[in-house]
């Protein structure tokens, strides 16, 4: 069959065009690493935002509603936003995933601080940041690595949006998605020790075992 590049599948080209190869950093195979539920909404904030709680609203797009317009994000004053996202227990971060679009409006410059719970511009403008990453002029999702080692027991992020592409002309920044990928680090252990004991009973098996080519000797 020819295979045709038609653009009715949105997610397929969301990763297409984000130079992500059939690894196990996949975009779609790994939502499992997608920080959705470790999120905690009730205390993320943004500040400069034109609409109240906009900022939240984009975090809880799910992957499925990641190309939908609204709601969106937008910048009230000037063109830099503020947002403080709390997780509900330690995460390791390895990417940050946005849909920005490809006009001036697209924000550029992105201070990212761990465990910064209580920032404000003037100290997001001054204080070094974790890490500073640049965000591309594209209507995709995009995927921004960030290097994992700085970000290995992260309780909070702060990320500040310092610009965009208008290069000043444009007051209005916008964001359509916004999600974060990484590993949640679950605090009890305790589910290991479960999955043992339901697995340490062969002798359910074992006669079933024995009928299948010999596997059942193998075993003794």
């Amino acid at each position: 069959m020819p295979h045709h590049h038609h653009h009715h599948h949105d997610e397929e080209h969301a990763e297409a065009h984000n130079h992500v190869h059939d690894h196990s950093d996949d975009i779609t195979p790994a939502l499992q690493n997608i920080l959705y539920e470790q999120i905690d909404f009730s205390k993320l904030h943004t500040l400069n935002e034109e609409d109240s709680n906009s900022g939240r609203a984009i975090c809880q797009k799910t992957w499925e509603q990641r190309m939908t317009p609204e709601p969106e994000l937008k910048s009230s004053t000037d063109e830099q936003l503020l947002m403080i996202v709390p997780f509900t227990g330690q995460v390791r971060l390895h990417s940050i995933l946005i849909r920005t679009s490809d006009s001036p409006s697209s924000p550029r410059t992105l201070k990212v601080f761990v465990n910064a719970d209580h920032m404000d511009f003037e100290t997001a403008s001054e204080k070094p940041p974790t890490q500073e990453l640049t965000i591309s002029r594209t209507s995709e999702v995009q995927e921004i690595p960030v290097k994992r080692a700085y970000f290995n027991t992260t309780r909070s992020l702060a990320l500040f949006f310092e610009d965009n592409w208008s290069g000043g002309d444009e007051d209005v920044t916008r964001i359509s998605y916004l999600a974060f990928k990484g590993d949640f680090m679950k605090l009890n252990k305790e589910p290991v020790s479960v999955l043992y004991e339901a697995a340490a009973n062969p002798q359910d098996h074992k006669a079933i075992v024995g009928t299948e080519m010999g596997v059942g000797r193998q075993i003794q």
